[in-house]
């Protein structure tokens, strides 16, 4: 394993094994500590994740009884849905580690898009007024978006107000999303990032001229401190 430190935080160089370890042993600490928060990402990666989790398992029982299961952005679709983030967790973790429903917290995509994420913030304002995400795990897009903030999204460059939004992203529909100012309330951020594709924007990211409205993962930028890219060589190739 390798490091490297950037403007946008610690990269670490691991194979997709050695990613899926350290992700485990990072929600691992966190339960052993006292109840935590996670929200998960959607993707090919999370879903791989999940099957190595129940293969091996690599979470403690501390881990199942303590930690509250998010997803940092979401589709309005039904959970059943394929297209769930939420419904990817559950499937192909939560059933099968016997995640108690007491410990689930999808967002409520039984309601129109707004309504939604109103409600989903509203009820992280009860729980949690100060703070999001314990650890929020996310993707990278190969044109550098993360959650569901895409270039030129309007969202990018609002560094206050919800932490949890609906937003229409063109051609691809509704979604539900965690906002800059819900991620720098994040105690932690961790990045997958995998494969050739993903390199440019990692690069960008990571060092390039700061434009978060064409890279938004540069937003990560502004707490770089708390945010670490888990990343195979052939995404980490142009650092």
């Amino acid at each position: 394993m390798s490091s490297l430190a950037t403007s946008a935080g610690t990269v670490e160089i691991l194979t997709r094994e050695e990613s899926f370890a350290e992700l485990a042993r990072r929600i691992n600490a966190l339960a052993a500590r006292g109840p935590a928060s996670v929200g998960l990402s959607g993707g090919s990666t999370p879903k791989a994740f999940y099957a190595w989790v129940v293969r091996t398992g690599a979470l403690t029982a501390e881990a199942l009884a303590r930690i509250d299961w998010h997803v940092s952005d979401e589709r309005c679709v039904p959970l059943s849905s394929d297209d769930s983030n939420f419904g990817h967790a559950a499937r192909g973790m939560l059933d099968a580690l016997g995640v108690p429903a007491a410990r689930r917290f999808p967002w409520p995509v039984e309601l129109p898009p707004l309504e939604a994420a109103a409600a989903y913030e509203a009820a992280w304002a009860a729980r949690s007024p100060a703070k999001a995400f314990d650890l929020c795990v996310l993707g990278l897009g190969d044109d550098s978006h993360i959650a569901s903030l895409w270039p030129q999204c309007p969202l990018i460059g609002r560094a206050s107000g919800p932490r949890f939004v609906a937003t229409e992203w063109p051609g691809r529909g509704w979604r539900l999303t965690i906002t800059e100012a819900g991620l720098a309330q994040c105690a932690s951020v961790v990045v997958l990032v995998g494969g050739a594709a993903k390199a440019s924007a990692l690069r960008e990211i990571a060092c390039g001229e700061f434009d978060p409205s064409v890279h938004p993962g540069q937003t990560l930028r502004a707490f770089a401190s708390r945010v670490t890219w888990l990343a195979d060589r052939e995404a980490a190739a142009q650092l």
